[in-house]
């Protein structure tokens, strides 16, 4: 008796050839297709880490870190910005306390007495009374916070009792002071800004054509740099990336004037001209008092950035323009 399953062939198929079943010519495709994707997907990922590990290695920066932090700082400034103010306020003061500490115990570290305690004190004064205060109390505060600083540092001196040298003092004193103005002096300049009518929206700008311009420098800079913009105070800083950053400061200025602050094209690339000029000065004349202390990063606190001031060394002297050019351009606005 013979096996009749045997000879069982599909209708169609020819004699001698098992038919083929078409689910598993379909999962075969499938692997093919996804083996494919997973190999373009690791070359990609093998090219991005070895351009980051290029630019780490010109910059000493991680790129991506740089990137993600950069981002969620930005978005938390933003949205609080938009729709809760006072949260931006919080976000500021937090900001300048760990900005007034990187740089006091960066003074410390060159040889320079910094008093921690009466810095924050100051710091937290005239921030907070440039949010809430009127114009002549907050110059003020800021008189009350510096004379506070500079008697604590004598009195600590005095009882020291030391024989520090009169120039140690002295220099002692101007670094003090120096704090005061640089952090929550400069940031209680975007408190004032925005306490004003549609000022969120004057910092936001600020703030961009200060991070587009930092952008395109850094991105022009590495692609074409080859001539130093000022070797002795930063190297890495080329001329064809400044030249990078007048194109996108000033392309930015001109969009955020015309559709987020409502002033003339020419009034927005004003604004962007001098934002950079603000930002550039900040950031090489951190740049030089970092060269000062012997350090690269006032801290090492943002991975991928370095320290607080490091991020807000071109933010920090743009709150001033914007607030200056909020002033200038409101009958414009208005009219």
């Amino acid at each position: 008796m013979t096996d009749d399953r045997s000879d069982a062939r599909l209708p169609g198929d020819p004699a001698g050839v098992p038919a083929e079943d078409p689910g598993a010519g379909f999962q075969a495709h499938v692997r093919t297709a996804r083996s494919e994707f997973e190999q373009h997907v690791a070359h990609a990922r093998a090219e991005f880490e070895e351009a980051n590990e290029r630019i780490k290695k010109r910059t000493g920066r991680d790129l991506i870190l740089a990137i993600l932090i950069g981002v969620g700082i930005g978005a938390v400034a933003l949205l609080s910005l938009i729709f809760v103010k006072w949260v931006f306020i919080l976000l500021a003061l937090g900001v300048v306390v760990l900005g007034v500490v990187e740089f006091s115990r960066a003074l410390t570290g060159s040889g320079r007495r910094i008093d921690l305690a009466p810095q924050l004190v100051a710091s937290v004064v005239v921030l907070l009374s440039g949010a809430f205060l009127e114009l002549w109390l907050h110059w003020v505060a800021l008189f009350a916070a510096l004379v506070f600083v500079v008697v604590w540092r004598l009195i600590a001196q005095m009882a020291a009792a030391d024989a520090r040298p009169y120039t140690a003092v002295t220099s002692d004193v101007l670094a003090g002071t120096f704090v005061v103005f640089y952090v929550p002096f400069l940031a209680s300049m975007a408190m004032i800004l925005l306490r004003q009518e549609g000022g969120e929206w004057w910092i936001i700008a600020f703030i961009a054509v200060a991070v587009v311009a930092d952008t395109a420098a850094y991105a022009s800079g590495l692609t074409f740099g080859k001539h130093p913009m000022a070797p002795r105070i930063s190297p890495n800083k080329t001329w064809e990336g400044f030249g990078g950053a007048v194109v996108g400061a000033v392309a930015a200025g001109i969009l955020l004037g015309v559709f987020l602050l409502g002033v003339p094209w020419w009034a927005g690339a004003i604004f962007g001209a001098l934002i950079l000029g603000t930002a550039t000065t900040g950031d090489l004349g951190e740049s030089m008092v970092k060269r000062d202390l012997g350090i690269k990063d006032m801290s090492s606190w943002l991975p991928g950035h370095g320290g607080v001031l490091d991020r807000l060394d071109s933010i920090l002297p743009s709150a001033t323009a914007a607030l200056a050019l909020y002033y200038l351009f409101a009958p414009v606005v208005a009219a």
